[in-house]
């Protein structure tokens, strides 16, 4: 369970500012993720950490997809966003997890996918 009632914050602009999670591609500002952390990622700890979200995150990302009801959504399924909670969501990231935070994913049992080469 995450603590917005299952549902990620939305962006609350869209500039530069916004970012992608690493790990499941969520959109939020920068502001956002420094405050509350990602939604569907909260082992990685960036709540009021400014080098973890940046560590975390990238602003390097194409498209965006919102998705509501990401488990009955064919779109979900197919970007593998399905078991995600409702929010905003980068189609295509550019960058990795650091080899610290793929080892945080591996011991809180999560599955980390590299990004598939554009």
């Amino acid at each position: 369970k995450t603590m917005a009632g299952d549902v990620a914050q939305v962006p609350t602009s869209f500039g530069r500012e916004l970012r992608a999670c690493l790990r499941c591609r969520l959109v939020k500002t920068y502001d956002q993720f420094k405050d509350l952390g990602c939604e569907n990622c909260p082992f990685f700890s960036m709540e009021h950490d400014h080098d973890r979200v940046l560590e975390c995150t990238t602003p390097n990302f194409a498209g965006l997809i919102s998705s509501m009801e990401p488990t009955g959504s064919w779109a979900a399924r197919w970007l593998r966003i399905s078991k995600f909670v409702p929010g905003c969501y980068a189609l295509a990231i550019t960058g990795i997890l650091s080899e610290e935070m793929q080892s945080i994913c591996e011991y809180n049992n999560i599955q980390y996918v590299l990004p598939k080469a554009s």
